[in-house]
């Protein structure tokens, strides 16, 4: 599986498990922390637990483990390193108050998801 494919297959568990706000950037070009970002919003500290055990597991069963998770003790911003991608699940203040999308976004590195009807997404 590429990075693409996996930064898409998780985009598509988060949408499965009704997570808010998809967005996926292609950052590889801007950074050698990892080539996609994943960042999606749970409407409360439940919903971020039970989105990032979602991801966590239907990546489990296809032999995909992450390297590091992060932020599981308030549930308020999870951070789930799968090497080449890099997961962000936020609470809805937490996401607005960091904005990750304006310190990553670069106008072209946006991904079209199945999902969204944004029309500034892009095929990176």
């Amino acid at each position: 599986m590429t990075e693409k494919d996996l930064a898409l297959l998780i985009s598509n568990i988060l949408y499965d498990k009704k997570a808010s706000d998809i967005v996926t950037l292609k950052v590889g070009h801007l950074t050698v922390l990892a080539d996609y970002l994943v960042i999606a919003t749970g409407r409360s500290a439940l919903q971020v637990q039970a989105l990032a055990e979602h991801v966590e597991k239907g990546l489990a069963n296809k032999g995909t483990l992450p390297r590091r998770i992060e932020g599981r003790g308030d549930m308020r911003w999870v951070v789930m390193d799968y090497a080449h991608v890099i997961v962000h699940i936020f609470r809805p203040e937490e996401r607005e108050y960091y904005h990750l999308e304006r310190l990553w976004a670069d106008g072209q590195n946006r991904l079209a998801l199945p999902f969204d009807r944004a029309e500034d997404a892009l095929e990176a």
